[in-house]
């Protein structure tokens, strides 16, 4: 997995919002207040200048609302999953609660987008628009280190073809990585392990 070290980036989306927009609370709501955390996170990324996993804390977010949501967490998962992104990233959103799964599950629908969250009572999983083939290829990459796509068809008693195409979307969603020379998939969170 050496080709596989992105650096880890912590980002505090509380403090995030109370740098950007000035404010004393906790509460991630309006478009304006997602546009500056989607720019401030972005900048940060950009800044360090390096391919990276952005692990997004929701641990001190009071309220999150849908306009927020939409442009601090879908428009920047859809930016970066363009072939013309701005860098090499990966997001994980840690400290994810009941009162922010709706919110997100929402909006990742609306686009299509998927997202690898650490639930406060479940652990990580993954949340938004993804078939239950893909998931279960997914909780099979996150049940081990790292897998060939054979390895994963095995485990979970399904033809290659079906497979490759799961393999293929989760790699699209930036949700797992694959490193070229040995052909083997890694779900993100064997990367945050890593780290």
């Amino acid at each position: 997995m050496s080709a596989l070290r992105p650096v880890p980036l912590r980002i505090d989306l509380s403090a995030l919002v109370r740098r950007s927009v000035a404010t004393l609370y906790s509460h991630l709501v309006t478009r304006p207040t997602g546009q500056a955390l989607r720019v401030g996170i972005e900048s940060q990324i950009c800044e360090l200048g390096a391919p990276c996993l952005s692990v997004l804390d929701f641990s001190q977010v009071v309220v999150l609302d849908y306009s927020c949501a939409d442009e601090a967490i879908a428009k920047l998962l859809a930016r970066f999953q363009r072939d013309d992104r701005p860098a090499e990233a990966y997001f994980v959103a840690r400290g994810v609660g009941s009162r922010h799964r709706e919110t997100i599950e929402a909006v990742l629908a609306r686009y299509g987008l998927a997202l690898v969250a650490e639930l406060d009572d479940v652990g990580f999983t993954l949340l938004g628009g993804l078939s239950p083939l893909e998931r279960s290829a997914w909780c099979a990459l996150d049940a081990v280190e790292a897998a060939v796509a054979s390895e994963v068809a095995e485990r979970l008693g399904q033809k290659q073809d079906a497979i490759d195409q799961a393999l293929a979307r989760l790699l699209a969603q930036r949700v797992a990585v694959q490193a070229d020379a040995s052909r083997r998939y890694y779900a993100l969170t064997s990367l945050l392990r890593a780290g």
